[in-house]
């Protein structure tokens, strides 16, 4: 069947939903699509489910942490696996039902099925032929491919999720953010963890510094991290899989196997657009994402993209709703408004908390004001029971502006937000105490910061 649309818009993630509600009233014949279940990866298999699981976690080590301090139960608390996925999936189970019913009452056309291009405006979906006069790309992003012998024997981040029981022996291969903020979690569940990364640095887009200490604090937890340990095959055993890495070694290459009940991919997650025959549309790859322009523009004009599936921004929610934002304004008004992004956090919800925002630099930068702190004594460390934590500021001087910070301990998903405003704003270092006294209960701890 063939279909005229004003708008074609491919996923129903952050990108693809924040696109379809700016343009919704606009009266534009609008067609969605997607070939899982609608809502994306944020709330049915990332960050949304994930915070379920890092929620218990942490208040499970809450416990823990207190026992003997005044609190705490009689014995040391570890996660009900079992109980812990069935109440994750309250958040999960309804979501795709209710977000394609809110695309249907608003009146946008949906589509189930993996779409490909045929021409320049031209899609197609199933036995559908779909006709767009603009088209927005927010086909998102998924596990790379390991590329290593007994691939097909580990599971994903989203498969760990549905996983009934725990096993006792679990290896995640990477060192990013999915495999820290699970292997926090799963060793609270009483699994025995092992993280397996290929190079000297873990969590790459985060301040070296505070990773250390990050690891250090995972160590605490009984968390192995392995670095330089390349996984170069998987193989299945009578009893679980082993799990084989080459190094170097000096002058030589070495082997070393280590067995696990569970695989983990953590190893990084790739654009989504395989299959959609971009080159049929005109639409311009870079490094294995979707090239757009500062408006959210491929190099076919009449198609935009957002999400995880392009080359600009960071693998996050915010980003992609930003994105969507940019893309819906630019479609309804001409190419006027840019993507900027300045002044986003990011984080990792290990224990402790590790936040970002903007860039880093070393201790002895002669570029930046680098102000480190050791927090590990401060009495919002202490009280909460907490043995690691830090932060670092960057300022550069020439104007006083905040160009980065990065906090491990508690709270720092929220106190992140704070130098994230004060960057967007443009207020110079200075003016953040200004802030800090206006709200002395919320961001007690960032005056010692700077």
């Amino acid at each position: 069947m063939e279909q005229n649309y004003d708008v074609i818009v491919i996923g129903t993630g952050t990108a693809g939903r924040t696109l379809a509600g700016k343009i919704v009233r606009s009266g534009l014949k609008i067609a969605i699509v997607d070939s899982r279940e609608y809502g994306g990866t944020c709330p049915l298999r990332g960050c949304d489910p994930k915070k379920v699981l890092t929620g218990t976690s942490e208040a499970t080590d809450w416990n823990n942490r207190l026992i003997g301090k005044g609190a705490g139960t009689q014995n040391p608390l570890k996660i009900d696996w079992p109980s812990l996925i069935e109440f994750k999936r309250t958040f999960t189970e309804e979501y795709p039902g209710k977000t394609e019913r809110y695309f249907v009452e608003v009146g946008i056309d949906t589509y189930h099925g993996r779409a490909h291009f045929e021409n320049q405006n031209t899609l197609i979906v199933g036995e559908d032929n779909l006709q767009g006069e603009y088209i927005f790309l927010a086909t998102g992003s998924k596990p790379g491919k390991l590329n290593i012998p007994g691939e097909e024997y580990v599971i994903t981040s989203e498969e760990f999720m549905e996983t009934q029981k725990l096993p006792e022996r679990i290896i995640f291969i990477g060192g990013g953010y999915i495999s820290f903020e699970f292997a926090h979690v799963a060793r609270r569940a009483g699994s025995e963890v092992t993280i397996l990364h290929r190079s000297e640095s873990l969590l790459g887009s985060f301040d070296s510094d505070l990773v250390g200490l990050l690891s250090k604090a995972s160590e605490a937890a009984g968390i192995k991290i392995l670095t330089n340990k390349p996984v170069i095959a998987v193989e299945k055993e009578d009893k679980g899989f082993l799990v084989k890495t080459e190094f170097k070694s000096g002058s030589t290459v070495e082997t070393r196997s280590f067995r696990a009940d569970m695989v983990v991919h953590g190893a990084g997650r790739v654009p989504d657009i395989e299959d959609l025959c971009l080159e049929k549309a005109g639409v311009k790859v870079e490094e294995g994402a979707i090239a757009v322009d500062k408006y959210m523009r491929t190099s076919n004009s009449r198609i935009y993209a957002g999400g995880d599936c392009i080359s600009e921004g960071m693998q996050l929610t915010p980003v992609a709703t930003l994105q969507g934002q940019v893309a819906a304004a630019n479609i309804l008004n001409g190419d006027h408004v840019e993507a900027d992004y300045t002044g986003i956090p990011s984080a990792v919800f290990t224990i402790p908390v590790l936040a970002s925002v903007g860039i880093s630099a070393a201790k002895d930068s002669d570029k930046y004001k680098v102000i480190f702190q050791d927090r590990s004594s401060w009495s919002t460390t202490r009280r909460a029971g907490v043995k690691f934590a830090a932060s670092k500021v960057v300022i550069d001087e020439a104007n006083d502006r905040i160009v980065g910070a990065h906090i491990l301990g508690p709270n720092a998903e929220e106190a992140i937000n704070i130098f994230a405003a004060v960057m967007r704003l443009g207020l110079k270092a200075s003016d953040i105490k200004k802030l800090i006294f206006s709200y002395p209960t919320v961001c007690s701890d960032i005056q010692y910061m700077l």
